[in-house]
Formats: structure tokens, C-alpha cells, sequence
């Protein structure tokens, strides 16, 4: 029997073709497109504002590439737990970012090499009704991310601040330079609460204004109402400097301690340029020796103690012995002194020689002579 070549290959190709288009296993559904819960919500606090931040969603919750994302709720609440946000504090609308081609069902790889999003940051203000005067009492967030038809699969984790009232910020601060430092004053609010787990500090930041680094430069108690005070001796001259303060809550619990800033105060700018010459030196005397050696007069004094001490200058006069008029006072030493000691080796007999000493800082500033002692040589 003859066979046709063009019957038999017909039927074949055409096998072939919708076995090559044929999908294994069953069809997959369509995605909800819900975004997977964030799990890195953070919060911190400081006066009536709450800073949260988190990362926006990537996959949903069939590990699908996220294609849209729709508004965020902040969920805010007294409860340790929130189980649903049924009253949201906020809703942040959907970001603007470009819709992505949707991917497969298998989980998006994550590009190791590609850099990671910037997490998003919401600032909530706390109201005045949530805030509490029992220290251990906090205040509960979470945040649901929606999708483009409003649906969420949940919330994420849960963070707790304080809700602890904050003291009132000091509107009066000021600044003095002075050579022992910068003097800052204001007027305390006093302890408003006698709870035995909270104190309250008043907290001094210093910044500096070329770097723009802040720095702790002191605390101290709020105690009693009425004037304050602290001096900064720890600063460094010829910078500027911007000085503000916050009152602190200090809870203490048994586990850990929590610490609360209050707002902090308008910054008062101090250019801590240094024109204040050291202490002048005390206690001088002057001891004549000679006998059977050449003269000379040991000086002594009680040392300066300044931080930014230098040395110290040595002025000396002399008078004839039987009187006749004397010299004004010249320095003797060409190089600051480093010690409170000297030794004055060109002296003559039959004069007597009048001595001070003053002391001169790093910046060259020179403090005023000490009171003169004087020493005859025979």
C-alpha cells in the first residue's frame, strides 16, 4: 500500500506543536497583590514627637514582586496590644513610586549588590490625652501597608514608647564666657511629679559649629524651682559654639532604664574666643645665697594652676642700698619660665632687688604681676 508522505507528517507537527504549548500542573491563581507586613518598624521619641520608621514592602504575600502599594496606616494605641487599626493615627498615601513588571511566582531574588531603599519615616505628634504621669505607662504603634484596593494583610510588629509626661522646655537660657569657661543660667520648672521611678535631669548638648557634631557637655539635677546654673570648662577656645538644653525623664524599671527628651531650647551661639588671662601667681618669696660662692636670689611661688598655663614672666627691679633712686621693672627672662621656680644669678652687692611674677596662657594672654618681694644682696 502506498503511503502519503504529506498525511502522515500533517498530524505529527501538529502533535508536536500543542505539546509544546502545553502548561505542566494547574493553573495558578491570580495574585491579591497584599503586601507582606513590615517586620523593622522602630520608634523613638522626643517631646510630643514620635519618629517611626520602616521598610516599604518588597514581596507580597504570595512572594510575588510588589507591582503597586496603596496608603499607610499608622495604628497608635494605650493597649500593649493592637490587634486591628480601626482608628488609624494617620494614613500616609501611596508612594510615588513606578509600577514594576510583574514577576513570576517564584520569590524575587535580591540583588546583593544593589543598594537597599531608604527606610520610610513617618513623625507622629502624641497628644496631650495619651500622655500619662505613671511612668510605665507606654504607647503602642504599628503600621499596615495597604494595597491599590485598600486591602491589608496585617500589621507589623509592634514598638512601644513611653508615655510619660515631659517637663517644659526653659525659655530664658543664656550664656557668659568667662575664663573658667561658658556660664550658662535659666530658671528651673522644679520636679512637677514625686513619683519614686522617675527623676528628671536637665541635659546641656553643645555643638560645635564648624563640624555641626553635637556633644554632651554636662547635666545636671532639675531640682527646686528657681535659678540654674552650669559652667562648661570642657570646650575648646577660639570655636564657636551653639549651647541648647533638654529636661530628661529618667524611668527606672527593674530591668532596665529609659531615658525621655523633652523639646530642646531655642540655641544660644557663644564664640569662645579666649581673652581671659590666667591666675596671677601667689605666695612669692625670695631667698638670697652667698657665702663662699657666687651670689644669687631663689625665687619661689605657689604654681598657677589654669589649664591652659603657658609659663610665667619674672620682672625684677633693684635700688642702691644706701638709697639712691632704682630702676623700673624689666623682664628677665627671655623664655617663659616653665616652673614656679627661678633663680636669679645676676646680682650685685650693696643692692637690693624687688621681684613679681605673672603668668601667661597658651594664647599669649599674661595675667597681672603678683605682689613684689624684695631681697637685699650685702
Amino acid at each position: 500500500m502506498k503511503v502519503h508522505l504529506g498525511k502522515f507528517i500533517a498530524p505529527t507537527a501538529l502533535c508536536l506543536l500543542l505539546a509544546g504549548c502545553a502548561q505542566l500542573g494547574p493553573p495558578l491563581p491570580p495574585s491579591l497583590e497584599l503586601p507582606k507586613p513590615p517586620n523593622d518598624l522602630r520608634a523613638s521619641r522626643k517631646g510630643n514627637r514620635v519618629t517611626l520608621s520602616w521598610s516599604q514592602p518588597t514581596l507580597t504575600t504570595d512572594r510575588q514582586s510588589v507591582r503597586y502599594i496603596g496608603p499607610t496606616l499608622v495604628c497608635r494605641s494605650l493597649d500593649p496590644e493592637i490587634t486591628a487599626c480601626g482608628n488609624p493615627a494617620a494614613m500616609l498615601p501611596a508612594p510615588p513610586a513606578a509600577p514594576q513588571k510583574r514577576g513570576s511566582r517564584r520569590p524575587a531574588a535580591q540583588n546583593s549588590s544593589s543598594p537597599r531603599p531608604a527606610p520610610l519615616i513617618y513623625t507622629d505628634t502624641l497628644p496631650a490625652t495619651m500622655q500619662q504621669p505613671d511612668p510605665a505607662a507606654e504607647v503602642t504603634y504599628a503600621v499596615e501597608v495597604l494595597n491599590r484596593s485598600a486591602r491589608g494583610e496585617g500589621l507589623s510588629n509592634r514598638v512601644q514608647v513611653p508615655a510619660v509626661v515631659t517637663l517644659p522646655t526653659p525659655g530664658d537660657l543664656s550664656a557668659e564666657l568667662t575664663g573658667d569657661g561658658v556660664v550658662l543660667t535659666w530658671t528651673s520648672a522644679g520636679e512637677s511629679l514625686n513619683v519614686p521611678a522617675l527623676q528628671h535631669r536637665y541635659r546641656i548638648y553643645r555643638r560645635d559649629e564648624s563640624s555641626g557634631k553635637d556633644a554632651i557637655a554636662g547635666e545636671v539635677p532639675v531640682g527646686e524651682p528657681g535659678p540654674a546654673h552650669f559652667t562648661d570648662s570642657s570646650l575648646e577656645w577660639e570655636k564657636t559654639y551653639l549651647y541648647r538644653i533638654t529636661a530628661v525623664d529618667i524611668i527606672k524599671r527593674p530591668d532596665n532604664e529609659l531615658q525621655v527628651e523633652g523639646d530642646d531650647t531655642p540655641p544660644v551661639r557663644v564664640i569662645a574666643h579666649d581673652v581671659f588671662p590666667p591666675s596671677v601667681p601667689a605666695g612669692l618669696q625670695a631667698a638670697y645665697s652667698g657665702e663662699g660662692q657666687k651670689p644669687f636670689i631663689d625665687l619661689v611661688w605657689a604654681p598657677v594652676t589654669n589649664a591652659d598655663l603657658a609659663g610665667y614672666n619674672i620682672y625684677r627691679s633693684e635700688i642702691e642700698t644706701n638709697g639712691a633712686a632704682g630702676q623700673k621693672m624689666v623682664k628677665l627672662n627671655s623664655e617663659l619660665v616653665k616652673s614656679p621656680s627661678y633663680r636669679d644669678s645676676a646680682v650685685a652687692s650693696s643692692k637690693t632687688y624687688t621681684y613679681s611674677v605673672s603668668a601667661v596662657d597658651v594664647r599669649g594672654n599674661e595675667s597681672q604681676r603678683s605682689e613684689t618681694t624684695s631681697e637685699p644682696v650685702p
